[in-house]
């Protein structure tokens, strides 16, 4: 029998993960200044643009909305950046509430100096997901280094299981 994740459940993840981050960087709040060199970042404060960026990006492309600029996306406060993941995930939740919506539609992301990815809609949509994740677990040991403890359990399973 062939397996079916609902792709709800990583988006909880996502959210989950964005909303602990949020308010991690709100009880220590020199973090968002700790240097990052993720995706070209100067700081920790740059990935999480770039992390939210992205969502955004992939939540308007999935939906067939204009593309938000880079410079549309503040990243001088953590809440201004966590409204821009809210935003993007708020557009995902909508989309996935609709059942007529066609998750299959191949759709084209153009990425500057690596050229054009052809994927469905539903690739993009778990693209978003780990790509988030994914800089989520790199922030954490950079902050960790720092001499911060994130003071919540960052695994997917910690998202799904009930103690025993």
């Amino acid at each position: 029998m062939p397996l079916n994740i609902p792709v709800e459940k990583l988006i909880t993840w996502n959210d989950k993960t964005a909303q602990e981050f949020h308010d991690f960087v709100q009880t220590n709040p020199t973090i968002f200044s700790l240097p990052s060199d993720i995706r070209s970042s100067e700081t920790i404060a740059g990935t999480l643009q770039h992390i939210v960026y992205l969502e955004l990006r992939f939540a308007n492309l999935i939906a067939g909305l204009a593309k938000t600029p880079l410079e549309d996306i503040p990243k001088d406060s953590i809440a201004a950046l966590h409204a821009t993941h809210t935003r993007a995930i708020t557009l995902v939740r909508q989309l996935l509430g609709d059942p007529a919506f066609d998750w299959s539609q191949e759709l084209t992301f153009e990425i500057p100096n690596l050229g054009r990815l052809d994927a469905s809609r539903e690739t993009f949509l778990v693209h978003l997901t780990m790509h988030s994740i994914r800089h989520y677990a790199q922030l954490a040991t950079i902050v960790r280094q720092a001499g911060f403890e994130p003071n919540w359990p960052m695994d997917y399973l910690f998202t799904q299981a009930h103690p025993g």
